[in-house]
């Protein structure tokens, strides 16, 4: 008896600790019956090993300067497997975030990984708000050139750039396919759009306000 309890609770113990499946790498993945009818794996699809060259480890995108010509004065260029197909199954990707001054990336969501960013140039206000578990607190600091700042998977961020100058920043992220939800272009720029019903009470302002949001085109090129 004593035997099969010691191995009840290390049965119990090997499959917490063990049973549980991969992270996915894409926002849904529909299970299909027929593999001949399959169109994508969790993931990329690997290249033949054989085929593999030293290009495939090297992206330069990165050494040029975005274009922050825009409504929010900031530009994202990133380097995720989609841009950067070496970064596959590596667990890691990368962006090169631009300022104009006072230019802003807006607040958003990485829903597959955690953030690490460092100032390159210029000075930058950052934050995240913490779950409504954490009564949606804010944590937030300025930052200068060489400080590093971190944003927890899934956490609601932004940084402001506070500077009369232009700002550099670069930021290392947890997944090869950190995945992007910015608040304002999901809310207010899904499509079919929202009921308007939903925002009115949500947000508690007038439809008005609402539809003038909804109708801003801008939304579609962020």
């Amino acid at each position: 008896m004593k035997f099969f309890q010691t191995f009840v609770i290390l049965a119990l113990a090997s499959s917490h600790a063990f049973a549980s499946d991969p992270s996915p790498l894409q926002d849904f993945c529909v299970a299909v019956n027929d593999p001949n009818s399959a169109a994508f794996v969790n993931g990329k699809f690997c290249k033949d090993p054989k085929l593999v060259m030293a290009d495939d480890f090297v992206f330069t995108m990165l050494r040029n300067p975005g274009n922050t010509s825009n409504q929010l004065g900031s530009k994202v260029t990133t380097a995720f497997v989609d841009q950067f197909p070496g970064l596959n199954t590596l667990g890691i990707a990368m962006a090169r975030l631009d300022f104009a001054p006072y230019g802003l990336n807006p607040p958003h969501i990485h829903h597959r990984g955690t953030e690490m960013l460092v100032v390159v140039e210029g000075t930058l206000h950052v934050g995240f708000v913490a779950s409504n578990q954490l009564n949606n607190t804010l944590f937030t600091k300025v930052l200068t050139k060489g400080d590093v700042f971190v944003f927890p998977q899934g956490l609601i961020h932004f940084q402001l750039n506070v500077g009369q100058t232009n700002a550099l920043a670069f930021a290392f992220l947890s997944s090869q396919n950190p995945g992007l939800i910015t608040i304002a272009n999901s809310v207010f720029g899904a499509k079919p759009p929202i009921n308007v019903d939903v925002l009115t009470k949500a947000f508690q302002v007038d439809n008005k306000l609402i539809n003038y949001l909804q109708a801003q085109s801008w939304f579609d090129n962020h």
